[in-house]
C-alpha cells in the first residue's frame, strides 16, 4: 500500500479530486502541472511547460494535455476529462479511474469492463521532456489506445483563442510528429516506442473553463488546438512509452531511461521523503547557473524566498553545500551595488528591499558553518567582502532612505515604500506601510554585524572591527529602547515618526531566532510567549493578531482582495523556522515534544492542496484552507529545518 494514495470512491467525486494538484518538475526549469486526475483547472495547469528563451525566457504551455481513448470490442470509452463554459465537464473519464498513487513517481490506474491500464508519468532531470508509460495490466484481448494532443503554445499568465496565425501542420519525427505553433517557439515533439498510426485533422475546442481563475477573478476560458489522432494497439502485459519535448529522441531508448529515471526519485513512503523528494524540485540549472525557484505555479525567482528556503533545501537535507554555494554565487552575479533584485531575471524588477541583503548575510553565516574547516576560508573569501561591503553601504546611506543612524540601528523607506517583505501594493500604496526603525531588518543587522565582525577578526582584518565594534556593542541597548515595552511585553513592529507600531505580528520573532540577539533572553521568552498566544496556528504563524481589527481570514477572491488580506492575518509555514530556532534556544529538550507535535500536524497537508509538498499559506482559521502556491520553497524548506532542530535537540 503506497503512502499516498486515493482510491475510486475520492476520484470520481469532483470536489474532491479537483481540489489536489500535482506538480512534476525537471531541473531546468520546465513542470507538468494538474490536478490528480488529470483535469485542467488553473490556465497554470498543462503537460509541458517550459521556458521558452527566444521570446520571453517565461514559462509556456506548449502541450496543455493528452486525452487517451481506450477501444476494446468495437466500444470506444474516452479517459480524459476537460471543464468547459457553464461548469460542464467532458466527457467524464475520470469515472474509469480505480486509484491514484505515488511512491518515486505518480501513478493513475484505470479499469473499463475487464481492461486494467494503469499510465506513471515524470519529467527527466535535464531534459525538457517527460515520459509517460503505460501498461495494459489486464485485458482479453489487444486495446487500441487512441491519443489527442490538446496544444497550448503561449504564456502561463494568458489564455489563447481559436486564431489564424496559429500553424497547423507538422513535421515528421521518430516514431511521432512534431509540431511549432507561432514563429520563435521550441518545436513540440510527441513520440512513441511504437510506431504509431497518425491522422491528421486539426480542430479547435472553444472555451475551456479553468474554474481556480474565475476564482482568482481573471479570464478563464480558452481555445486549443487538437491536431490530430495517434492510434496504437496495445497487447495484454506490453507497455507502451510516450514522450513530450523540445528536442526529439530514440524511441528505442525510451525503456531504458524510462527505468533509469525512475530508480533515480526518492520514494515518498514517509513525511520527510516526501518533503526530499519536493525540496530537489525547486533546483535549476540553466546556463552552468544554479538557482532556486520560489513556488509554483505562480513564482519563479525571488531574491528573498531563495536566501530564505537556501539553507533547509541543501544544508539541512544530505548536506548539499556545493549546491548552497552554486545559488549563492548565482545570487551574486544579480547584484547592484549592496542590493539584489527581488525578481532575478525579471526585466521589471526592482532593486530595493533593506532586508534582502541582510538575509543573504544570514545565509552566507549558516553556508560558513556548514563548511569544513579546510573549506571556510575560501567561502570567507568568495562571500565575506561582500557582506562587508553590504554593511558598508547601508552605513553610509543608500537609496530608498536606508541609512544606519547614530544609535547603531538603521531606518529605511517611507511611507510609500514597501522595503520588507510585507510589500503587497494595493492602489499604488502599501497594503502594511513598514519604515522607519522595522524590528525584524534591525534583529538581522545586528547579527549580520556581529558576525561580520567574528569572522573579520579571525581573518586579521583588524580595521574592520575597529571601525565596526564600538557600533555592535551600542545596539543592544538601542534596540530594546526604540522596540521594546515593558507594559506590553513585546516587541513594536516599526517604529515610524517617532511613533511606535504595536500591531501584533510575527516580524519581532527574527530577534529570538539569530545567532545574534539584541534582545535578552527573559524578552525573547516574553516575544515568544505572545506570538504562541495570537498568532501560532497548527499550519504556521498568522501575520497579524485576530484581535486587530485589521484582520482578514480569508483568502480568497480577485487580486485586490487577496492583496489586503495577504500579510493582515494570512498564515504562512515558512515563518515556524524562526518561532522553532527561538523556542529550542529557550526551553532546549524541554520544548521539543512542543515542537515535535506542530511539526507532525503538518504532515496531513500532503494530501490535500499539493500532493505531496507543502503550500505557500493558509487562511488563518479553522480549516485552516490552503492558499496561494500548491508548493513553496519556503514551506518546505521550514519543516526541514524544523526536523534538523528536532534531531539536533534529540541528540544532545
Amino acid at each position: 500500500m503506497s503512502y499516498i494514495q486515493f482510491d475510486k470512491t475520492q476520484l470520481i467525486n469532483l470536489e474532491f479530486s479537483l481540489a489536489r494538484e500535482i506538480i512534476q518538475t525537471n531541473r531546468s526549469g520546465s513542470y507538468s502541472y494538474s490536478t490528480i486526475i488529470g483535469c485542467n483547472t488553473r490556465k497554470y495547469h498543462g503537460l509541458l511547460v517550459v521556458p521558452q528563451p527566444k521570446i520571453d525566457d517565461d514559462l509556456h504551455i506548449l502541450l496543455s494535455g493528452l486525452d487517451v481513448s481506450v477501444k476494446q470490442n468495437n466500444e470506444s470509452f474516452n479517459l480524459g476529462i476537460h471543464g468547459y463554459k457553464g461548469g460542464n465537464y467532458s466527457p467524464k473519464g475520470h469515472k474509469y479511474i480505480r486509484n491514484f498513487s505515488i511512491d518515486n513517481v505518480p501513478k493513475l490506474v484505470y479499469r473499463v469492463g475487464g481492461m486494467v491500464l494503469s499510465r506513471e508519468m515524470f519529467f527527466f532531470d535535464q531534459k525538457d521532456t517527460f515520459i509517460q508509460c503505460y501498461s495494459l495490466e489486464e485485458s482479453s484481448s489487444p486495446l487500441e489506445i487512441v491519443f489527442q494532443p490538446f496544444l497550448a503554445f503561449r504564456n502561463v499568465h494568458f489564455l489563447t483563442r481559436h486564431n489564424n496565425e496559429a500553424k497547423t501542420d507538422f513535421q515528421l519525427a521518430a516514431n511521432g510528429i512534431s509540431y511549432c505553433m507561432y514563429p520563435n517557439y521550441t518545436p513540440l515533439y510527441l513520440q512513441f516506442s511504437k510506431e504509431p498510426q497518425y491522422q491528421h485533422q486539426p480542430y479547435w475546442y472553444y472555451d475551456i473553463e479553468y474554474f481556480k481563475e474565475i476564482e482568482r477573478g481573471y479570464d478563464a476560458h480558452e481555445d486549443l488546438l487538437v491536431p490530430g489522432t495517434y492510434t496504437i494497439t496495445l497487447h495484454p502485459g506490453e507497455k507502451l512509452y510516450v514522450t513530450a519535448g523540445i528536442e526529439e529522441m530514440d524511441p528505442q531508448t525510451m525503456e531504458t531511461l524510462f527505468e533509469q529515471q525512475k530508480k533515480k526519485r526518492i520514494l515518498r513512503d514517509s513525511f520527510e521523503n516526501c518533503l526530499l523528494n519536493t525540496a530537489q524540485q525547486f533546483f535549476v540549472t540553466r546556463n552552468q547557473q544554479t538557482a532556486l525557484i520560489s513556488g509554483y505555479p505562480f513564482f519563479r525567482f525571488k531574491s528573498r524566498a531563495i536566501f530564505m528556503a537556501l539553507h533547509g533545501l541543501t544544508l539541512a537535507r544530505n548536506n548539499l553545500l556545493s549546491t548552497c554555494r552554486d545559488v549563492l554565487t548565482t545570487m551574486v552575479k544579480t547584484m547592484q551595488g549592496p542590493f539584489f533584485p527581488e525578481h532575478p531575471g525579471n526585466r521589471y524588477t526592482d532593486y530595493k528591499a533593506v532586508d534582502i541583503p541582510l538575509l543573504f548575510i544570514r545565509s552566507f553565516q549558516k553556508y560558513y558553518k556548514a563548511c569544513p574547516a579546510q573549506e571556510k576560508p575560501t567561502a570567507w573569501q568568495e562571500f565575506g567582502k561582500i557582506a562587508q561591503m553590504i554593511l558598508e553601504s547601508y552605513r553610509e546611506g543608500t537609496r530608498f532612505d536606508i541609512k544606519m543612524q547614530d544609535n547603531g540601528l538603521i531606518t529605511a523607506g517611507s511611507v510609500n515604500d514597501a522595503v520588507t517583505w510585507m510589500n503587497a501594493i494595493v492602489d499604488g500604496h502599501p497594503v502594511t506601510p513598514r519604515y522607519g526603525y522595522i524590528v525584524e531588518v534591525n534583529a538581522l543587522w545586528y547579527n549580520a554585524i556581529c558576525f561580520i565582525i567574528a569572522k573579520s577578526k579571525e581573518y586579521g582584518d583588524n580595521d574592520f572591527v575597529a571601525s565596526w565594534q564600538p557600533i555592535a556593542d551600542k545596539i543592544p541597548s538601542a534596540f530594546e529602547e526604540i522596540f521594546w515595552s515593558d507594559e506590553k511585553k513585546y516587541l513594536a513592529d516599526y517604529v515610524a515618526d517617532g511613533i511606535q507600531n504595536w500591531q501584533v505580528r510575527p516580524n519581532m520573532i527574527f530577534a529570538t531566532s539569530l545567532p545574534f540577539s539584541p534582545i535578552s533572553e527573559d524578552h525573547r521568552k516574553m516575544v515568544l510567549s505572545k506570538v504562541k498566544q495570537e498568532l501560532l496556528t497548527p499550519v504556521g504563524i498568522r501575520t497579524l493578531s485576530p484581535a486587530d481589527p485589521d484582520y482578514h481570514n480569508i483568502f480568497r477572491g480577485d487580486q485586490h482582495t487577496r492583496d489586503i488580506a495577504y500579510h493582515n492575518g494570512i498564515v504562512f509555514p515558512w515563518l515556524l523556522e524562526y518561532f522553532t530556532e527561538g523556542y529550542l534556544r529557550i526551553h532546549g529538550k524541554g520544548g521539543l515534544s512542543f515542537i515535535k507535535r506542530i511539526y507532525r500536524e503538518f504532515e496531513p497537508q500532503l494530501y490535500n492542496h499539493g500532493i505531496g509538498t507543502i503550500p505557500e499559506a493558509f487562511e488563518p482559521d479553522p480549516p485552516y484552507k490552503a492558499a496561494g502556491s500548491i508548493s513553496q520553497a519556503v514551506s518546505v524548506s521550514a519543516l526541514l529545518r524544523m526536523k534538523e532542530f528536532i534531531d539536533r535537540y534529540e541528540n544532545m
